[in-house]
């Protein structure tokens, strides 16, 4: 059985934070997709296991960071509005 790399599961787990933690998600996001690029390429070099959990780390983080944008841009819009109108 081969080792899986560290910095998949990391990646995973960063991303999947990113999708559940409101306005931290960003920064989480951006971490679970910086580690994710790690640990891609450490598998290439080493073909240890964990390029599936890799890439979905990626794919979480994404996912999670265009969410995380799209709150924070509607939280602007609401806020600029709720002033605007009242």
């Amino acid at each position: 059985m081969e080792q899986t790399n560290t910095q998949s599961i990391v990646s995973l787990t960063l991303g999947v934070l990113s999708l559940l933690v409101p306005f931290l998600g960003i920064f989480l996001g951006i971490a679970g997709i910086i580690t994710a690029n790690i640990s891609m390429k450490q598998i290439a070099i080493s073909e240890k296991g964990g390029k599936g959990l890799a890439i979905s780390g990626m794919i979480c983080s994404i996912v999670g960071l265009i969410i995380q944008l799209f709150t924070v841009l509607a939280w602007f819009f609401f806020i600029g509005v709720a002033f605007l109108t009242g």
